[in-house]
């Protein structure tokens, strides 16, 4: 079937073409191969039959004060979510144990949150057990693993040196992480790990929310922390702390936070589940469309409401203008990007299941789960794609990816067993 026979037929009152979300969504999807255009209606069922209006007009979306919270701050300041039927209310919330419980309880809808803590709740890991969903992934790259200025006075400039401090300077060496399942704990030990360090046996691991990251290592809490942008750019500035390792240099353009929210809530709301997803991705891709939208998006999420820091401290990351704090400046080419094409906001398969094998790595789980089947599960790719049609937004060619991570290993989820149990460094 052609895309001109499907939309030029006539339509009745009160059919889904008649609606006029229904043909913004059909004018959108007219750009798009007919294999992307049929594929949601066929899977979208009641919705292909019925209105396509949100269930939920309002939607009340948690986040943590982050860089990367900005295409949900600014599809609400922007207007995105209007244009697809929706008002998004942004929600700040202190710690990403809050975000988890009040997503679990209903106080929010949905939350900019860490990908592994969604996977972690799904199998009752890290929190009671909740059926959850992934809409999509919110970005890629951009946090950062930050060493104190002790350590950089011992001679610690990166993991390989700092190996080396830790084996001549025998003492408790203390590193932060922001939730025991989530993004940054798993970049943090995995680097660590890459360099020959447990992050377990040499040293001690604490969890500590983002925005009280830098305040705990000025007064020496910790020895260093992973956390997400501002706060890397922050310890610089302050002058307590400097960049050891972006987490790009882990993994090339990384999954890091996601669109998350309950099984229930899109089993209840698949419209508004739908709406919401193709605001953000259009707010990702204005972000990411030019320095300028950039820089209007660090000054507008600067803000006391949401991050609540100078704007200096947000942008020039944003721009993948790096310094480390030690004398190094550099262009990043894979800075923290919202779309890129529609590979950094796809919630692929495999990154899903990576999160699983490194919670089955570090011992918080026993055994193995089906992680492809618990990927498929969680990652909503249904609703994704329906929502990248609205968006006029780009559909990678699969649903699952290969990278080459910072120690050599190659990740492509084929046999996500074998690459959980083959690191040398992993809980006994």
């Amino acid at each position: 079937m052609s895309v001109s026979r499907l939309t030029a037929k006539p339509s009745p009152a009160g059919s889904p073409a008649a609606n006029p979300q229904r043909r913004r969504w059909l004018a959108g999807a007219a750009g798009a191969s007919v294999l992307t255009l049929v594929d949601p209606l066929v899977r979208a069922g009641a919705w292909a039959a019925g209105s396509d209006a949100p269930e939920q007009p309002e939607v009340r979306i948690g986040f943590i004060p982050l860089t990367d919270c900005a295409s949900v701050v600014m599809a609400s300041v922007m207007g995105f979510d209007k244009k697809h039927g929706v008002k998004i209310v942004p929600s700040k919330e202190a710690s990403w144990a809050s975000v988890r419980d009040k997503l679990a309880n209903g106080e929010l809808d949905m939350a900019h949150v860490l990908y592994g803590l969604v996977y972690g709740l799904h199998l009752g890991v890290g929190g009671p057990k909740k059926d959850m969903a992934v809409l999509m992934s919110l970005n890629q790259n951009g946090q950062g693993i930050t060493l104190s200025s002790k350590l950089l006075a011992a001679g610690a400039r990166d993991g390989e040196s700092l190996a080396k401090v830790m084996a001549k300077e025998k003492r408790d060496y203390t590193f932060a992480q922001t939730f025991p399942t989530g993004t940054h704990a798993m970049w943090l030990y995995y680097w660590l790990a890459s360099y020959g360090i447990d992050p377990f046996r040499d040293a001690r691991a604490i969890t500590v929310p983002p925005p009280q990251m830098v305040a705990n290592m000025r007064v020496g809490n910790m020895d260093g922390f992973c956390v997400g942008e501002p706060w890397g750019a922050r310890a610089i500035m302050d002058k307590i702390g400097f960049t050891a390792c972006t987490t790009q240099q882990v993994w090339t353009d990384h999954p890091e936070k996601v669109l998350g929210t309950t099984s229930d809530f899109v089993q209840r709301n698949p419209n508004t589940a739908r709406a919401v997803t193709a605001a953000i991705l259009e707010a990702g891709k204005w972000i990411d469309a030019s320095p300028e939208n950039r820089r209007k998006t660090a000054e507008t999420i600067a803000a006391r409401a949401y991050v609540n820091t100078e704007a200096q401290g947000i942008v020039d990351r944003m721009l993948g203008r790096y310094e480390d704090g030690a004398g190094k400046k550099w262009d990043d080419a894979h800075a923290m990007r919202f779309y890129g094409d529609g590979e950094a906001s796809f919630p692929y398969l495999s990154d899903g299941m990576w999160f699983l094998t490194q919670h089955k790595r570090w011992g918080l789980m026993k055994e193995h789960p089906d992680y492809l089947a618990v990927a498929r599960q969680v990652n909503r790719i249904d609703l994704y794609k329906q929502a990248a049609a609205a968006a006029g937004a780009a559909l990678p060619s699969s649903e699952t990816r290969k990278s080459t991570l910072i120690d050599g290993v190659v990740w492509d989820g084929s046999n996500p067993v074998a690459y959980a149990d083959g690191f040398k460094i992993k809980a006994a």
